[in-house]
């Protein structure tokens, strides 16, 4: 089994005050799924109110992050036997998140 991390900026989900709850029980929908499935791992969303720090080897700390890495937006981790069932379940988040999902795997 490979780990894949599903992934979206908060950016791409773009929706109404009316839409959020649909989109969130939706998502816990397809969340049970994986865990039913025996396949999740982790989930969850960057708590974009806390500002992210860098923190260097001599243990020094600064505002920010690495340049062109912003992190923002919601997970999914899962456990899949294939690359393709792991864009099938991007596929189940995409349309549960109504935004496309990026797909990575882990090494």
């Amino acid at each position: 089994m490979t780990s894949y991390l599903i992934s979206f900026p908060s950016r791409a989900m773009v929706l109404t005050e009316a839409e959020f709850p649909v989109v969130a029980e939706a998502a816990r929908t397809v969340i049970e799924e994986a865990k039913a499935a025996g396949v999740y791992l982790f989930a969850g969303g960057i708590e974009e109110s806390a500002a992210p720090v860098l923190v260097s080897p001599d243990g020094s700390v600064t505002a920010g992050t690495h340049p062109g890495s912003e992190i923002t937006g919601g997970f999914t981790v899962l456990d899949l036997p294939s690359r393709e069932e792991a864009l099938e379940w991007a596929r189940r988040i995409a349309v549960a998140c109504r935004c496309p999902q990026e797909v990575r795997e882990f090494g």
